[in-house]
């Protein structure tokens, strides 16, 4: 019996071990079949180290393809301090060439952690900074990869670029609207140590960074260069407060070219004011719009059909009363009788405070609302203002008055040129933008911008009249000195009395011009404003016009754009150059020739009756006595 209960115990106790051993069998197979990439993360993750490789932010690029905002490779220092094996060495030598004390280096190099970097001193290091410390090969010093924004046209487009912190992280502009975008993926160089930091000898793992997406925008460099430059011009003549300029297609909304002044270099950007970085003006800056702001106010009469701007009259003696306010024409004695076509073209105060007179200030407070004013554009950039304006219960008889002309209402630069685009473009306000798409490493669009259509505000009739209009202005006008010969531009100029606390400050005027090419099919709206402008007369017509030409003619050529028939012709003006086309004579007579070549002064060369050619060539535009030069068989 004794026996038998051993027997039985043996039994049940090799039935555990059986069992027990099975339970390990099976927990080892799942271990190794089921979590073995789960527990090698884990055992790696104790053991590895990563060396991270920052990856480079997209770059941004104009509708060209013109890269506007790059990287550079640059290096940055750092440490294990468990593997370097002569740290005295290590202090000295790094001090020496990064400038800071031995104090501080030692600090970094006696520190207790498994990876240090020397921050600021070892980040974005030079080439030759980084040789010298390459050259020390020094165990446990390492200099890994790191990128560098670079802008390589330094200060041209700064406000809507934007610029990068030293940890490439977007602080202003469209780097800091984008960032999530334009931030690529670090990677990594993976060692393996031990708890103390020794180096294993295993193999290194290399995990290549991914780089951030690419933000294509609507500007045009060639325009946006043509901006920059009228810009330094301005503050070279006129030492002003401020100066900006915008250029938009009006057809779509897109931002060609915007810029302002006092800017900054993105490079450098430690090296200015916060008043200066902050400051994206054609976006942000609030004013009175003063006469540039008549377009509206014609466009919604000849909306209402208040009256007939080609055939209706308006007499000017120079002054009107308002309530007791007496509201003067900026010329003395005044336009005497006009049609309101002249009224605008004359820039005729008076004028435009019978049109609010007319419209009332409901339906004149209702399409300034329409035209987008009081409310922000929309554009796709941080920091957008939205402007002043009278509630309509404060609106009286005097503030409808100076309304209609563009005084006691603040507007931002980027309203008035998309209400002006909404005026000439067949009534249709965009909401404007700058990127055109985003795109990743192979060029793919993964995102998409388009025109936004807000609302229509005026018939494509109204508009085709305010087009005539606003040509008409140019070329009869005070914004002659911007007509360009078979290039059909339309304009209004702007001289808004700037006010502080209330009251308007003597000789001081914010000076401004808006411009349309051409106006008959237009391509793009350019808003030029300059801020208490020194060394000039008190008109725009003077100051802003000749270089808004300029700038047109660079649109023009920038866009393509031909030479239209059917402009409206000049008046000239005292010190206008008269010029004339050449006439094609190849082929005719000397005698018939002198009669088509009338207005210029001929030299001849051969002395034979027919003409086998002529300089300048037929269909050149040259002053009036120039010379024609005719090679006679």
């Amino acid at each position: 019996m004794f026996l038998k209960n051993i027997d039985i115990r043996i039994k049940v106790l090799f039935l555990i071990m059986v069992l027990l051993l099975s339970l390990v069998v099976v927990r080892v197979f799942y271990i190794q079949v089921f979590q073995y990439k789960k527990l090698n993360g884990l055992a790696s993750d104790l053991w590895s180290r990563n060396l991270e490789i920052e990856a480079d932010r997209g770059k941004i690029l104009d509708r060209n393809g013109v890269v506007l905002a790059d990287n550079l490779t640059t290096t940055s220092l750092v440490l294990i301090p468990n593997q370097i094996t002569d740290k005295e060495g290590a202090v000295e030598g790094l001090a020496g060439i990064l400038g800071v004390s031995y104090d501080e280096m030692k600090k970094h190099v006696y520190k207790k952690t498994s990876i240090e970097r020397v921050h600021p001193e070892g980040r974005r290091l030079s080439y030759e900074v980084a040789e010298k410390i390459s050259n020390l090969h020094l165990d446990g010093v390492y200099l890994v990869k790191e990128a560098k924004r670079n802008y390589p046209y330094k200060n041209l487009l700064s406000h809507t670029l934007g610029y990068v912190g030293i940890d490439n992280q977007g602080l202003s502009g469209l780097e800091l609207q984008y960032d999530k975008y334009l931030t690529g993926k670090n990677g990594a160089i993976k060692y393996f140590s031990d708890a103390h930091g020794n180096k294993l000898n295993l193999t290194d793992v290399y995990v290549a960074p991914t780089s951030g997406m690419n933000i294509n925008l609507t500007i045009d460099i060639n325009i946006q260069k043509s901006l920059e430059r009228e810009m330094d011009n301005i503050v070279d003549m006129f030492e002003p407060e401020m100066a900006l300029a915008i250029v938009v297609n009006p057809k779509s909304g897109e931002i060609l070219g915007m810029t302002s002044t006092p800017d900054f270099d993105p490079n450098n950007y430690k090296n200015y004011d916060s008043s200066v970085l902050s400051r994206n003006l054609p976006i942000w800056a609030s004013y009175e719009p003063g006469s540039t702001f008549k377009i509206m106010t014609m466009a919604s009469s000849v909306e209402e059909n208040v009256i007939d701007i080609f055939n209706d009259h308006f007499y000017d003696s120079g002054k009107v009363n308002v309530d007791g306010s007496i509201l003067k024409c900026w010329k003395a004695g005044g336009h005497g009788d006009q049609t309101f076509m002249e009224v605008l073209q004359n820039s005729c105060n008076p004028g435009f405070v019978r049109l609010g007179q007319l419209l009332g200030k409901e339906r004149l407070f209702s399409y300034i609302n329409k035209f987008g004013f009081g409310e922000k554009t929309g554009v796709d950039l941080n920091g957008e203002g939205k402007g002043i304006l009278f509630p309509l219960s404060r609106v009286g008889n005097v503030e409808l008055a100076t309304s209609a002309f563009g005084q006691g209402i603040s507007v931002t630069p980027l309203q008035q040129v998309m209400a002006v685009s909404s005026v000439v473009n067949g009534g249709y306000l965009y909401t404007p933008y700058v990127v055109k798409n985003i795109s990743d490493n192979t060029n793919t669009v993964v995102k998409e911008y388009h025109k936004i259509l807000k609302r229509k505000v005026i018939s494509s009739k109204t508009s085709a009249i305010m087009r005539v209009a606003l040509e008409n202005v140019v070329a009869k006008g005070g914004g002659k000195s911007a007509f360009i010969e078979g290039y059909r531009i339309g304009g209004k100029t702007g001289t808004a009395q700037k006010s502080q606390n209330g009251v308007y400050l003597s000789n001081n005027y914010i000076m401004s011009f808006m411009s349309v090419v051409p106006a008959n099919n237009p391509e793009a709206v350019l808003y030029l404003a300059i801020d208490n402008p020194k060394h000039t007369a008190m008109l725009s017509s003077y100051t802003t016009t000749p270089i808004a030409r300029r700038i047109l003619l660079d649109i023009i050529e920038a866009l393509d754009i031909e030479k239209q028939d059917g402009e409206i012709e000049k008046d000239l003006e005292w010190n206008d150059k008269i010029t004339y086309e050449v006439p094609n004579v190849v082929g005719k007579s000397y005698s018939e020739s002198k009669k088509l070549l009338v207005n210029f002064e001929i030299v001849t060369e051969g002395d034979g009756e027919k003409v086998l050619e002529q300089s300048p060539s037929a269909g050149e535009v040259i002053e009036d006595r120039s010379k024609v030069r005719l090679y006679l068989k």
